[in-house]
């Protein structure tokens, strides 16, 4: 029985370190050439635990051109990988979404953040904890900010009984996570973590709202 239990742990251990130190090897796949968004689009922030996860979610939504990992809501400078994964750095692994609004408002895109991750975990998303994973929605005029604490009020009330632990915080500056972290779910599928789990929680949120779908995500 106790050799059983520590395997289960040491399993358990595996998968919770795997979002950070499997991000310091090498890829295999190639990267994606740089993207530029056309004047047209415009750009959304959010964080909700790994960004690997949060990228391939935004990114299978219609009307979502492009989604980029960085980091964003901290008060340092320049912030790397390594930095803000010691938790000091204020940071929060985030998304910046670039989204066509004839074809999808901001509204929308709020709806599809507080539907793909639970807003009342403090600091984290299970399997990764720390203030690096907590919820944030971003908010760039008062117009966002309306539509962000208006979805909250709506969901303390009838989902979360008032237990919604986003922040709701003025966007000052989101920084381009390193290279390699670009399309990490898309380019490496058979990865332990993303197998284990961010495949799973984009297949939960697909299998949540098959209407906000691109075609080819179905």
């Amino acid at each position: 029985m106790k050799y059983i239990k520590f395997s289960v742990i040491t399993s358990l251990l595996v998968l919770v370190v795997a979002c950070f130190s499997s991000a310091n090897k090498k890829e295999k796949t190639p990267l994606q050439a740089m993207y530029l968004p056309q004047d047209e689009y415009k750009t959304a922030y959010f964080a909700s635990g790994c960004f690997w996860c949060v990228e391939a979610i935004f990114e299978s939504v219609e009307g979502v051109e492009e989604a980029i990992s960085g980091y964003a809501g901290g008060n340092t400078l320049n912030p790397t990988y390594e930095k803000i994964g010691t938790g000091k750095t204020g940071h929060a692994e985030s998304v910046a979404v670039y989204y066509n609004p004839k074809k999808v408002s901001f509204n929308t895109l709020v709806t599809v953040f507080f539907g793909s991750h639970n807003p009342t975990t403090v600091n984290g998303q299970h399997p990764d904890y720390g203030t690096q994973y907590r919820s944030i929605a971003f908010y760039q005029n008062a117009n966002e900010k309306k539509t962000i604490e208006t979805q909250i009020a709506k969901l303390n009330k009838e989902v979360y009984n008032g237990k919604i632990v986003t922040e709701v915080k003025k966007l000052d500056k989101f920084y381009k996570a390193e290279a390699y972290h670009q399309d990490f779910e898309k380019r490496n599928p058979n990865q332990s973590y993303v197998r284990a789990v961010s495949i799973p929680r984009l297949n939960k949120f697909k299998k949540k709202f098959p209407q906000l779908l691109k075609k080819e995500a179905h």
